[in-house]
């Protein structure tokens, strides 16, 4: 995964340090009143903890696909010994089912511009049948609105593709109409750090 380094089993994403801070205020607001929170490729774990250790009226389950993301997770949640981080799920954002009946909200940082677009199809299924009327999904990352984005993010969307064609920045006009589809409609956009917004998407 770009911007990772390991020490043992423990994976740091250095860039997590920069936004958990913002995305956490985002937080508060957004899941005040709710319990149970799907985090959907939680990668080295360092924003679970951060987040439940800050958050602890909620509990917070992580969830990646990659065993080495898995790994680093539950490393970082029994250095951390909270009592609310579940331990982490093996979850395909794209398999038909989700191993989790049910959620209060779902949150996912830094995934839709590097997966293919059908992993963003997934998300809102996913997400839409384990989500009540009124729950949020609240994704994170760079985007481009109507087609335009900072230059720093065009660079990164064309050094993305280079690596697989099938990633990139993604639209928030082309999300708010794959939402629509899947029962949710964009409630709210938040500047962040380095040019990268936190999304608040609504299930109706």
């Amino acid at each position: 995964m770009p911007g990772w380094y390991r020490a043992g089993m423990k994976r740091h994403a250095p860039a997590t340090a920069r936004n958990r801070a913002p995305i956490l205020e985002v937080l508060r607001r957004v899941l005040a009143g709710r319990k149970l929170v799907l985090e959907v490729a939680s990668g080295s774990g360092e924003h679970a903890v951060f987040f439940a250790a800050a958050l602890p009226e909620l509990l917070w389950q992580p969830s990646d696909r990659d065993p080495g993301a898995l790994a680093s997770t539950q490393a970082w949640r029994a250095e951390a010994g909270l009592p609310n981080v579940a331990p982490p799920l093996e979850l395909d954002v794209a398999a038909p089912h989700w191993p989790l009946e049910r959620a209060d909200a779902v949150v996912c940082i830094n995934l839709l511009h590097i997966s293919p677009w059908a992993a963003s199809q997934a998300l809102f299924e996913g997400a839409a049948s384990l989500l009540e009327p009124d729950a949020p999904l609240v994704t994170y990352g760079p985007y481009r609105f109507a087609g335009r984005t900072a230059p720093s993010n065009d660079a990164f969307d064309a050094s993305l593709r280079s690596q697989d064609p099938s990633w990139g920045v993604r639209d928030v006009d082309d999300l708010s109409a794959l939402a629509r589809r899947t029962g949710f409609e964009l409630e709210e956009s938040v500047a962040m750090p380095a040019n990268n917004h936190t999304l608040v998407w609504r299930r109706y």
